[in-house]
């Protein structure tokens, strides 16, 4: 199904138009096949709440370029917009707004839907035990109470690990979330997760001399995740987590999936070489997140990339799935999403997609260019490439 659908849209693109409005296509023999099996994009819907008609829209063009794993970052520290059922009061009190920028449980099924037609999976990412602040106010007593010097401060840090509460709350919620997003694999986060509210607390400074974990606070975020594992293990699912949790040595399932997207103090090569010594599979995001912005055709470096340029066997390459293009969203909404995407998510799309010997710039330069054409006749507002014009470019505006 899905292979018919993308070969339906190769088709597509195949079709041009001459000087006195006649369609035409080239006679053209393609063979093609895609090189990676998980080919994904990343949407942040909680720094900025991106409308139910942004998030289909990019499906669409998803499709167009092939990416066939849509990456729902929904909540983080800023807005809770997703409206649970289970506990209804985190989105009421942890959205922006508790009517206008929640997506209900209507929208979610409606983008699930419409990214299946697509051949599109949707992997929710619900991030913990860090990124969680808009948590705190739906949820008395999840969040850690910070302390200054013997006194609370009156603000809050991660996830308070130490209680059976919390355990009880994240099993509940995830039992939601595992039902309401019917693919395999969950996505936890479980990145950098700051340690100073917890280290001011004296009752978690407590437990962590209780456990004997001294100072190390890695492991106290490892006992935590370690326990998160545990409970989505038991509703059946996967997981993919950010490379923090595989960096801190947590104990996790053989068919993990680590997602890499530092860049330093470790190079993102040596991560990928590192994670699939250890047996894990393996997504790059590292040098994909097109939020950053630069002067000049950017969209080369992102091309240029080699996801299995990196010291390694052989079994190791073959444990690399794909990546992910990112769109976090401190910088980023509804007026600026399209055009920031496309066509450089393109760039990334054909690197997951197309053979490693398809490198050509100049080549890829062309197609790119003509792709950002065909899309603003779709009516998507993609940015330009470089210099030049589109026969259509004021077609959708």
């Amino acid at each position: 199904m899905c292979g018919f659908l993308a070969g339906l849209e190769t088709f597509s693109q195949l079709v041009g138009r001459d000087e006195n409005g006649m369609y035409y296509i080239n006679n053209t023999e393609i063979v093609d096949f895609p090189r990676f099996p998980h080919r994904g994009l990343l949407l942040d819907t909680s720094r900025h709440y991106l409308p139910l008609r942004a998030i289909l829209e990019t499906l669409d063009v998803m499709a167009y370029n092939k990416f066939n794993v849509f990456h729902w970052h929904i909540v983080d520290d800023p807005s809770f917009p997703y409206e649970s059922l289970t506990f209804p009061e985190l989105s009421k009190q942890g959205a922006f707004h508790a009517m206008t920028h929640i997506y209900t449980a209507s929208d979610v099924q409606t983008v699930i839907e419409y990214a299946r037609l697509r051949g599109i999976r949707v992997v929710a990412e619900f991030d913990t035990p860090g990124h969680t602040l808009s948590w705190g106010p739906g949820a008395p007593g999840l969040l850690t109470p910070c302390y200054l010097g013997k006194d609370p401060s009156g603000t809050y840090g991660p996830i308070n690990p130490i209680l059976n509460s919390t355990y009880q709350f994240v099993t509940s919620l995830f039992q939601e979330v595992s039902a309401v997003f019917p693919d395999f694999f969950l996505h936890l986060g479980g990145d950098e997760v700051d340690f100073t509210c917890w280290k001011s607390n004296p009752n978690i400074r407590a437990f962590m001399k209780e456990m004997g974990f001294g100072e190390d606070y890695k492991k106290l975020e490892s006992f935590y995740i370690q326990r998160l594992l545990d409970i989505i293990s038991s509703l059946g699912k996967g997981y993919i987590v950010w490379q923090e949790v595989f960096d801190n040595a947590v104990k996790v399932r053989p068919d993990t999936i680590i997602h890499v997207w530092k860049e330093n103090p470790t190079p993102y090569t040596e991560e990928m070489a590192n994670v699939t010594k250890a047996g894990y599979r393996a997504l790059l995001s590292a040098p994909w997140y097109l939020n950053r912005i630069s002067y000049g055709q950017d969209w080369m470096a992102a091309y240029q990339v080699e996801p299995l340029k990196f010291e390694g066997s052989s079994e190791q390459k073959a444990r690399v799935i794909g990546g992910e293009a990112c769109m976090w969203g401190e910088y980023v909404d509804v007026t600026n999403l399209a055009p920031r995407l496309w066509p450089r998510a393109g760039a990334v799309a054909e690197r997951l997609w197309s053979n490693a010997t398809v490198r050509d710039l100049q080549d890829a330069y062309t197609r790119l260019a003509d792709f950002r054409c065909k899309l603003l006749g779709r009516g998507v507002q993609a940015q330009p490439l470089f210099v030049g014009y589109c026969e259509n470019e004021f077609g959708g505006f």
